[in-house]
C-alpha cells in the first residue's frame, strides 16, 4: 500500500523530516519497504533550466542545424547546436545541461558535450515531449520572454514533487489501510516519544469535516433492498442529480498519481480519492442506469451471465452477491463494477454506494473470478462497517465541490443489526509481563486514547476499554497490549542485565541437533537446502497410482486452482524446483528438504475429533542431476548416476549412527522409480531412493536424469535413539586381506553375501566390501560373479596364516550352502 507524505499532513500536523517517518512508521508496526521522491513528471526535470538564446547562425556543415549561444545565468554562455526551425534569437528556453538525464517512455539517455557536424555542443535545447511536459516535437518550447534567465524548470513549471512511502502491511492491520489511518498511528507514536528528541507538543488527528453536507432536494429517491443481511450487513447510499463529469483538478490528479492510480474523470477519481483517504470502498452508479430507481442486494441464479468493467463476460456462481437494479445485475459486491452502470462522460445523475459486505463472502467471490481490486483487497480484511456515512458525505461533498449538482434524496442506510464496540479487561499486571517493563499508567491511557480506544473505566489492577470497530483485529486483552507497545516502541524497552533461565530437561536424542547434524553434512557435500510450499496441485498425485487421491487434503477455499491440496510427498516440489534452476542455466544440482506431508483418511476413531483423519509425516528429500563436480579443465565430466545417491543414503545412516545391518534391503521399480531401492526397519519404509521415471520427469519437462531419496524422517530420528556411541582403542596387532570370487545366481544380491559373512564370522571379520562384478560370455547364462574382499583382524595377537585360512574355509561353506556358490 502506497501512503503520501503531503496527502498526510491532511490530517496531522506533520513536521518530521521524510526520512525519519519511514522509521517511525516501521517501528509502529508500518514496515516501510520503499520510500522515493516522486515529481508530477519523471525526474523532475532535474538538470534544466531556462536560458535566452543570445545569438543563432547557420551550421557551416548542415542545412538545417544552428549554432546558438545560450545564457543560463552563469558567467560564461553555453555553445548548443540545436535542429529546430523556430530556434531564434532573444527566445527564451528551457535548456537540458550536461549530465541531464531525460526520459523517453522506459529509456533514459544523458546530456553529454558532443561534436554535431565537427561543432562542440554542450547541452540541449528542449522540446516539449523530450521533457515530458506534452506531445509535441514541432519545434522547441518558447516560453514568456519574462522568465528569468537560470530558473530552474521544476521552479518555473511547478512541477509538483512530494514523498511516497509503500508499507508491507500485513493483513490484521485493517485500521491502517487508509491515509487517516495511518496518520492515527502517526500521531500516537509522536504524542507519546517525547523522551526521543522528536517533541512533546499534542498532536491532535483531523479529520475532514462534513458538516456542510446536506440534502437539497427530493428529486431522485432510489430505493435499496436487502435480502442477504449475512453477507451485506450494512448498506449506505445517496443520490445526487445535475453533476457534470469533467477532468479533474490538477491537486487531485497529483495525490492520485503519486500513489500510482491513474486518474479518469472527476466523479471516478473522487471515488478513488475517499477510498485511500478513509478506507471505505465506494461504487458510484449512473442513477439513469438503475432500472425502476430500485437497488437490491441479493444473489443471482448459478450460471447467471455477467459482463464486468473490463468487457469480460463472467460466469457467476449461486455465491457471488450482486448489486442489482429491479431487473439484472450491475455490479458484483465489493469486487467489482459492471459494464452497463458505470458513469460515462454524459452522466448527470448519479447514485453513491458506501457497504460494508461480509470479508468471507468477498474473498470466495474474488478468488473464483481471479479479481483483485482495492476495494477487495479492503474488504476481505474487513472495513469499518460504522464508517459508511462518513465516507459516503465526504465524497458527496467533494463531488459537489468538483463536479457541481447537489444531493438529491435522504441517505438511504440499512443497517439491521449493529456492530458494536468490543469491550475487553485490560491488567496492568498483564501489560508489565508481556512487554517485559513496568509501564507508567498515565502513558497507557494516552497511547489508547490516541488510538481512538476508550478507557471506560480504571481501577488499581487494570482498566475497561471500548475499541472501536475500525480495529476488527483487537478482540483480547493480548492485542490491546501490543498496540500499546507498538506505539511505544519496541527499542524503548530496555535490555535487564540479568538474565533468569531454569534448567530444561531435552528428549534424547534431541531432533533439532540431528537435523543440523544431516544438514551440516549435506551442506558441506556441495548441497543446498531448499524450501518448497507445502501447497501442490492435485494433477500431479491423480497420475500416479502410487499416491491415492482419496488421501488427498483438500482446501476448502484454496489461493489457485493450482494450490488445491496439501502435498502428500516432498518429490514434486523438488522437482518444480529443478525445473526452475534448470531454465536458468543450473543444470548441476545437489538439493535438500526437510517438510511435512499431509494425508487424509477416510474414517477417524468414533470418539476422536473430526481432525484425526488428517494426519502430518516429517520427511526429507535428497534431489541429485547432473554434473558430479563443477566443471574445471581437471575434473572429468561424470554424471550422477544410482550410487551417487546411494552413497549419500548410506553416509547419512552412518553419520546418524544407524546400522544398515539392521536394515531389509529390496528392490523397486514403480512410477515413481524406474529403479531403485528401499531400505526397511521392521518391514517400515525408512528410505527409498533410485532414478526417477521419466515419465514424472517428462511431466515437468526435465530432460535429464533425477536421482531422489525419500527419508521417513520420524522413523529415522527414533532409531537413532537406539544407536550409542561407542569407543575403543585402535588395534595393535595388524589385519590381513584375502580376496574371494564367488558365481552365484544372477538374482542374488550383495547384500545376502555380507549378511550371511557377518553371522558367519562375527569376532574375526571387520570388513567385507564388493570391488567387482561380472556378467559375460566367460560365465553360463543366469550367473554373474562376485569380487569380495574380506579384512580379518584379531586385536589380541597376530593372527597365523593357519587361522586366516581357517576363517575363509568357513566363510565358502556358509557361501556354498546358503547361496550355492562356486569359488572360482
Amino acid at each position: 500500500m502506497k501512503i503520501c507524505y503531503s496527502w498526510l499532513k491532511d490530517y496531522i500536523n506533520l513536521a518530521v523530516d521524510q526520512e525519519k517517518l519511514a522509521t517511525l512508521l516501521t517501528g509502529c508496526g508500518l514496515e516501510v519497504e520503499n520510500h522515493e521522491k516522486v515529481f508530477g513528471v519523471k525526474g523532475g526535470l532535474e538538470g534544466v533550466v531556462i536560458g535566452e538564446v543570445v545569438s543563432c547562425e547557420k551550421h557551416p556543415n548542415s542545412d538545417h542545424l544552428s549554432i546558438t549561444m545560450v545564457d543560463i545565468g552563469k558567467p560564461e554562455l553555453l555553445r548548443i547546436v540545436c535542429g529546430a526551425a523556430n530556434v531564434r534569437t532573444g527566445l527564451k528556453v528551457p535548456v537540458a545541461t550536461v549530465g541531464t538525464i531525460l526520459y523517453e517512455g522506459n529509456q533514459t539517455y544523458e546530456i553529454m558535450k558532443s561534436a554535431i557536424r565537427g561543432e562542440l555542443s554542450e547541452g540541449m535545447i528542449c522540446a516539449e515531449d523530450e521533457l515530458g511536459l506534452g506531445t509535441s516535437h514541432e519545434g522547441i518550447m518558447e516560453l514568456d520572454p519574462q522568465s528569468v534567465t537560470g530558473t530552474h524548470a521544476r521552479q518555473y513549471f511547478n512541477i509538483w514533487n512530494d514523498y511516497v512511502y509503500e508499507i508491507g502491511l500485513t493483513p490484521n492491520r485493517t485500521d491502517a489501510m487508509s491515509h487517516i489511518g495511518v496518520a492515527r498511528d502517526i500521531a500516537a507514536v509522536l504524542n507519546n516519544i517525547g523522551g526521543a528528541g522528536i517533541g512533546t507538543a499534542k498532536m491532535n488527528l483531523l479529520l475532514p469535516s462534513i458538516e456542510s453536507f446536506k440534502v437539497e432536494n427530493h428529486d431522485l429517491d432510489i430505493q435499496v433492498v436487502i435480502n442477504d443481511t449475512d453477507a451485506c450487513p450494512r448498506y449506505s447510499g445517496v443520490s445526487m442529480t445535475g453533476i457534470r463529469v469533467d477532468d479533474s483538478p490538477p491537486w487531485l490528479k497529483n495525490r492520485l498519481n503519486a500513489i500510482g492510480i491513474r486518474p479518469i474523470n472527476n466523479i471516478v477519481d473522487i471515488s478513488n480519492y475517499v477510498l485511500f483517504e478513509t478506507g471505505q470502498p465506494l461504487h458510484i452508479f449512473d442513477a439513469d442506469l438503475i432500472k425502476g430507481n430500485m437497488v437490491i442486494i441479493k444473489k443471482l441464479p448459478h450460471g447467471t451471465k455477467f459482463i464486468t468493467l473490463d468487457e469480460i463476460e463472467r460466469e457467476l456462481t449461486e455465491q457471488d452477491l450482486m448489486i442489482c437494479n429491479a431487473h439484472e445485475g450491475m455490479c458484483i459486491a465489493g469486487v467489482f463494477g459492471g459494464l452497463k452502470s458505470g458513469v460515462t462522460e454524459s452522466t448527470r445523475r448519479i447514485f453513491i454506494e458506501s457497504a460494508h459486505f461480509n470479508p468471507r463472502s468477498v474473498r470466495k467471490t474474488s478468488k473464483h473470478h481471479g479479481l483483485q481490486t482495492d476495494a477487495s483487497f479492503r474488504f476481505e480484511r474487513s472495513v469499518d462497517p460504522n464508517g459508511t456515512v462518513y465516507a459516503l458525505k465526504r465524497a458527496a461533498i467533494l463531488i459537489k465541490d468538483l463536479a457541481g449538482g447537489c444531493v438529491s434524496s435522504e441517505i438511504k442506510d440499512i443497517y439491521p443489526k449493529m456492530t458494536l464496540n468490543k469491550e475487553i479487561d485490560v491488567h496492568f499486571q498483564n501489560v508489565n509481563r508481556l512487554i517485559g517493563k513496568k509501564m507508567n499508567h498515565d502513558v497507557i491511557r494516552h497511547i489508547l486514547h490516541d488510538l481512538g480506544v476508550e478507557v471506560m473505566n480504571e481501577t488499581r489492577r487494570g482498566m475497561h476499554v471500548s475499541v472501536p470497530t475500525f480495529k476488527a483485529e483487537v478482540t483480547r486483552e493480548a492485542d490491546i497490549i501490543e498496540e500499546i507497545l507498538r506505539i511505544y516502541g519496541y527499542n524503548n524497552v530496555e535490555i535487564p542485565d540479568r538474565v533468569h533461565s531454569s534448567l530444561s530437561f531435552s528428549e534424547k536424542p534431541d531432533k533439532n541437533k540431528i537435523q543440523n547434524l544431516i544438514s551440516d553434512y549435506l551442506t558441506g557435500n556441495g548441497f543446498y537446502e531448499i524450501m518448497n510450499n507445502s501447497l501442490t496441485t492435485s494433477g500431479y498425485i491423480n497420475e500416479l497410482n502410487e499416491f491415492l487421491p482419496e488421501h488427498h487434503v483438500e482446501i476448502l477455499n484454496p489461493i489457485s486452482k493450482d494450490l488445491n491440496v496439501l502435498r502428500q510427498t516432498l518429490l514434486f516440489g523438488g522437482l518444480e524446483t529443478i525445473i526452475h534452476n534448470i531454465n536458468r542455466k543450473m543444470p548441476d544440482l545437489k538439493l535438500f528438504e526437510f517438510g511435512k506431508i499431509y494425508l487424509s483418511y477416510s474414517e477417524s476413531p468414533p470418539s476422536s475429533d473430526v481432525l484425526d483423519r488428517y494426519r502430518e509425516y516429517n520427511h526429507m528429500a535428497v534431489f541429485m542431476t547432473g554434473q558430479k563436480h563443477p566443471e574445471s579443465w581437471y575434473t572429468d565430466d561424470d554424471l550422477v548416476d544410482f550410487y551417487s545417491v546411494k552413497a549419500i543414503v548410506n553416509n547419512l545412516l552412518l553419520k546418524a549412527g544407524i546400522c544398515s545391518a539392521r536394515l531389509s534391503c529390496q528392490g523397486i521399480s514403480n512410477g515413481v522409480f524406474s529403479n531403485g531401492l528401499v531400505y526397511k526397519y521392521n518391514h517400515r519404509i525408512l528410505i527409498s531412493f533410485g532414478m526417477i521415471h521419466q515419465r514424472v520427469l517428462k511431466r515437468f519437462d526435465i530432460r535429464q536424469d533425477v536421482f531422489y531419496a525419500d527419508f521417513d524422517w520420524e522413523l529415522f530420528v527414533d532409531l537413532t535413539k537406539e544407536n550409542h556411541i561407542s569407543y575403543h582403542e585402535l588395534p595393535r596387532f595388524p589385519g590381513v586381506r584375502r580376496d574371494l570370487a564367488l558365481l552365484l545366481s544372477e538374482n542374488i544380491q550383495y547384500k545376502e553375501i555380507e549378511k550371511i559373512a557377518y553371522q558367519t564370522e562375527k569376532k574375526l571379520l571387520k570388513r567385507i566390501s564388493l570391488f567387482d562384478v561380472y556378467e559375460g560370455d566367460q560365465i553360463e547364462s543366469g550367473k554373474k560373479s562376485y569380487a569380495i574382499s574380506l579384512f580379518i583382524q584379531d586385536e589380541e595377537k597376530t593372527l597365523t596364516d593357519e587361522e586366516v585360512d581357517q576363517v575363509m574355509k568357513k566363510l565358502i561353506i556358509a557361501f556354498q550352502g546358503k547361496l550355492h556358490a562356486t569359488v572360482r
